[in-house]
């Protein structure tokens, strides 16, 4: 189950942390990610393989460390309500006298606040 003593690790879905990789007693593989609820199981022997093969390649190639890289880039919180979200394209706020980059809008409903971009 580790690979080189280690754990074997892959993002969750919904929130990216690394969260380890188990196997059931039929050696299939799943993660669980209790902060988010998301249990992610896999079942099939094509599945399988190619989920592992997969995760060499995360553990191999430095992916959780890109990702945490992208995350600290992309990943915005919200100063007023705390609200996490990924900066994109229609969220964007530009200034109405230079069309200058002001930062990102919360995408909450009842948050008026911007992020600014560093």
């Amino acid at each position: 189950m580790a690979l080189n003593g280690k754990k074997r690790l892959f993002p969750c879905p919904v929130c990216t942390e690394p969260r380890e990789v188990r196997e059931t007693k039929k050696a299939k593989p799943y993660l669980i990610c209790d902060p988010c609820g998301v249990q992610v199981f896999v079942r099939g022997l094509g599945g399988i393989g190619e989920f592992n093969r997969l995760l060499h390649r995360t553990n191999n190639d430095g992916l959780l460390a890109r990702l945490k890289e992208m995350e600290r880039r992309y990943r915005m919180t919200c100063p007023e309500c705390g609200c996490r979200f990924w900066a994109e394209p229609k969220l964007i706020k530009t200034s109405i006298f230079d069309g200058g980059l002001q930062g990102f809008r919360c995408p909450e409903k009842d948050c008026d606040a911007t992020v600014a971009w560093e």
